[in-house]
């Protein structure tokens, strides 16, 4: 059972407190947690349960926002990790993104669905699609009348209908003129090479994606050509778990519209699609730097969106860079940004430049590390391929669209 839940801004301000259950959790415990976090650094912050001398907590940290939660009990901690994270979804479908500045905009509509979403510190309705029918979304015609007539509150004062379905994630018998879905692999390749060019590690997040227009209750059947590649594999509840465990099948209901089907990993992948190769040489209080890229295995489609970025160490007064290919600029923050988009055919794209020392050093000690993004459409770089979506309990025949894509995550080169 939850007690508390606070918001904190990532200076550690607390920006929103939910007290869930009779005995109130004083906000001092949010300052004992932030000196923690202060003094520990980033190893504090990856620990998603932590023991205060007063309370459990948990916490969730995401776009620089910590979702904390107290309780002075025992309880499952993968309940509160997993409704922690229910709520930022939530918040960030209903508010399209979140920020310090936008959780204060919405006061309302956030203690709104955070009352919906547990009662008396247990979970209570966490489904997106029925409460986006307890609590409208906010729009401009809403604050202007709430600004007007004063009634601030988006709560329907009906009861949706999917509270009393067999599937509470679907509307009620939704209809579409046309029965379409829409399936997405969308992966992250996450990379790290050595200063002597070698592969420490490769690995995919993935997400399956659909976007589902369909009438009625629906039910979808798809299939891969390999899973044996996929690790790490989680569901949408409403995915039926049998068929995927003796068969490998992704049997559902899906929710009306866009949502996330599954994630997975893939690890241990032997190659990345391109190759960058830094080269530094220091002395004279000066340095030398040289970055070359190329294409080392050609997915067969374009590959775009390249970038290179690295942070300029403090003791650097100075630098100038060029590249043959794309634009290169020294941003505010002392970070050198190379956009170097696609790759040209008739030759490699290469940046060079001279770093300035400050005065009395002679070499440079602390090298960077070069951050790399990119884009490959139509392709998913991990080798998990969709064989084929069945649909049954439909009017007509539905369409069906695929696509595949893969984005660099934390793909870092060290020099």
């Amino acid at each position: 059972m939850l007690q508390c839940i606070f918001l904190l801004s990532d200076s550690g301000e607390v920006m929103l407190e939910k007290q869930l259950t009779g005995h109130r959790v004083d906000r001092s415990i949010c300052a004992w947690f932030w000196e923690q976090a202060i003094s520990q650094g980033d190893s504090f912050k990856l620990q998603p349960v932590i023991a205060s001398p007063t309370h459990y907590l948990f916490q969730v940290v995401r776009e620089g926002i910590t979702y904390l939660a107290c309780t002075q009990v025992e309880m499952p901690p993968l309940m509160a990790i997993e409704f922690l994270c229910r709520v930022a979804d939530v918040l960030s479908d209903y508010l399209g993104g979140l920020n310090e500045d936008v959780i204060k905009d919405n006061f309302i509509i956030v203690y709104e669905l955070l009352d919906e979403m547990i009662d008396n510190g247990f979970p209570l309705t966490t489904e997106p699609n029925i409460l986006r029918e307890m609590i409208a979304q906010p729009n401009i015609v809403s604050k202007v009348l709430s600004v007007v007539t004063g009634n601030s509150s988006n709560v329907s004062e009906t009861r949706p209908g999917a509270t009393a379905s067999c599937v509470p994630w679907r509307t009620t018998d939704p209809k579409y003129a046309n029965n379409e879905v829409y399936v997405d692999l969308v992966e992250e390749m996450d990379a790290t090479i050595n200063r002597d060019g070698v592969l420490v590690k490769c690995e995919i997040y993935g997400e399956v994606q659909v976007n589902s227009h369909l009438s009625g209750l629906p039910d979808l059947t798809l299939s891969f050509a390999n899973t044996s590649i996929l690790d790490d594999v989680r569901f949408h509840p409403c995915v039926r778990f049998r068929p995927w465990e003796s068969n490998q099948i992704l049997s559902f209901v899906p929710p009306d519209g866009q949502f996330k089907l599954m994630s997975y990993r893939v690890k241990k992948l032997k190659s990345t699609p391109i190759y960058v190769k830094p080269q530094l040489t220091s002395g004279g209080g000066t340095c030398r730097v040289d970055v070359l890229v190329g294409i080392r295995n050609d997915p067969g489609k374009t590959i775009d969106s390249i970038t290179v970025q690295f942070q300029l160490p403090h003791c650097i007064l100075s630098a100038d860079m060029t590249s043959n290919h794309g634009t290169v600029n020294i941003l505010a923050n002392k970070t050198c940004l190379w956009s170097i988009g696609r790759i040209p055919k008739d030759k490699a794209p290469s940046m060079s430049g001279t770093l300035v020392l400050e005065t009395g050093l002679e070499r440079l000690h602390v090298f960077p590390t070069f951050q790399v993004a990119f884009r490959v459409m139509g392709v998913a770089l991990s080798g998990l391929q969709i064989d084929k979506l069945d649909l049954k309990n439909l009017p007509n025949r539905p369409y069906k669209g695929f696509r595949a894509l893969t984005r660099a995550g934390e793909f870092e080169v060290r020099s």
